[in-house]
């Protein structure tokens, strides 16, 4: 075999090397977490949080808006009752940026829709 090949060869089993040990490497690192927003062992349970929101149709979509243009008057009813049904140790795991955020929305959700709890 010329050197060429040589090297060709161990260039390929240097690479593959390094390819499967990085691999091992990163499934035995824990994935990272971050502090005060998603806590380890946290019970709630932002799966659940969220769901209520994603079972309404356009709710999300809705919400997002209404936080990036501070306009309220697009919300519909059905999304003001899902929105007002979350429990409220929801808002800081789902809102952590703007905690003034969830009880501005269920205020005014609160005129939307007369019957829904106003915020403690």
């Amino acid at each position: 075999m010329g050197s060429k090949a040589v090297v060709s060869i161990l260039l390929m089993v240097s690479l593959c090397g390094t390819i499967f040990f990085t691999q091992g490497v990163a499934e035995m690192q824990k994935p990272p977490t971050f502090p005060g927003l998603f806590p380890p062992g946290s019970p709630v349970d932002l799966v659940k949080c969220w769901s209520s929101l994603f079972n309404v149709e356009g709710c999300v979509l809705e919400i997002s808006k209404s936080i990036f243009s501070g306009k309220f008057e697009n919300m519909e009813g059905a999304c003001c009752k899902a929105f007002s049904a979350l429990d409220a140790n929801c808002w800081p795991q789902m809102f952590p940026l703007n905690p003034f955020f969830p009880p501005l929305l269920k205020d005014i959700c609160a005129r939307i829709v007369p019957n829904s709890p106003t915020h403690n």
